[in-house]
């Protein structure tokens, strides 16, 4: 209670965290004596499940008892598979009208530990369930927690809920993209985006939602970077030694010879100068802003 007392003192909003592996035991013990007297029990993952929900509710319910106004409550159910995680947060949301954290607590490292994640998450997200997120990974020997945050972010732009940071389209390559510079030019520029970002954020609001296209040959390449705010076709196998480039649709330049990258990522400067801002002109960027919605990544 001194937590809760604490928080109303400060006008601070309270997390109200349930885990599967720290879930009451007094609580779920009862809730497996009563199932098993049942004509027909539930299985013992869907008792775990009511449980979790439960305990978060309770909890909850003791907080506004305290004083803690329900606005300022967020509630969240930990599990470590997809599926309950899904089934907790569907039945919790129909339940209460709390904000709602998401998140798969243990959900491993690398490929594995995002995939999940985003699984999860994506589907929730998509049914309008959850005000805040985060990607729990672990961390690679000597890593940090940076990738946990980007992924986030990236699950929430790429699903059109929240922008960050202008997003850059690569093609996967095939029989005409022998050359790997696409998949170089791609990830610098990426990186550069990110890197930039601090600054531009500031001076050019709106550059998050920026869409920039890094295509590996001219066959499909220029369809696609006519999508986008600004697009790059590199040559593949057998073809000529050129680049053209598209903005807002449209055949501005071909780049050639040695320095394709460094002109590639002039023309993105200037694109982000003149678009957006103060110092942007009036012609606006071709394609619209997202519509927002206000999910927004945890820390903790």
């Amino acid at each position: 209670s001194t937590m809760i007392e604490k928080a109303i003192e400060h006008s601070k909003p309270v997390r109200i965290g349930v885990n599967w592996g720290s879930l009451d035991p007094e609580l779920l013990a009862r809730m497996m004596d009563a199932n098993a007297l049942l004509s027909s029990p539930k299985e013992a993952d869907e008792v775990m499940r009511e449980a979790l929900i439960v305990s978060a509710l309770d909890s909850a319910a003791k907080a506004e008892e305290l004083g803690l106004a329900r606005d300022r409550i967020v509630l969240s159910c930990k599990v470590s598979a997809v599926q309950d995680l899904i089934r907790v947060y569907r039945a919790l949301a129909a339940r209460c009208d709390y904000a709602l954290h998401l998140g798969l607590t243990e959900a491993g490292m690398g490929s594995k530990g995002i995939v999940a994640s985003t699984a999860a998450m994506g589907v929730l997200l998509q049914e309008g369930i959850g005000d805040t997120i985060r990607v729990s990974l672990t961390p690679e020997p000597g890593g940090d927690r940076t990738r946990e945050v980007i992924v986030a972010q990236e699950i929430l732009q790429t699903m059109g809920l929240r922008s960050f940071t202008p997003m850059v389209s690569a093609c996967p390559g095939c029989g005409r993209t022998t050359s790997t510079f696409f998949q170089e030019l791609a990830e610098k520029i990426q990186a550069y985006l990110r890197e930039q970002m601090p600054v531009w954020k500031a001076r050019h609001p709106g550059v998050e939602d920026m869409h920039v296209a890094v295509m590996g040959c001219v066959v499909n390449g220029p369809g696609e970077s006519k999508l986008a705010n600004i697009g790059i076709s590199l040559p593949g196998s057998g073809e000529r030694p050129v680049a053209p480039v598209y903005v807002d649709g449209e055949k501005t330049v071909t780049l050639k010879g040695d320095r394709i990258a460094e002109e590639f990522q002039a023309i993105v400067e200037e694109y982000v100068r003149t678009h957006y801002g103060n110092e942007a002109s009036r012609v606006a960027p071709r394609s619209p802003r997202l519509e927002s919605i206000p999910v927004r990544v945890a820390n903790s």
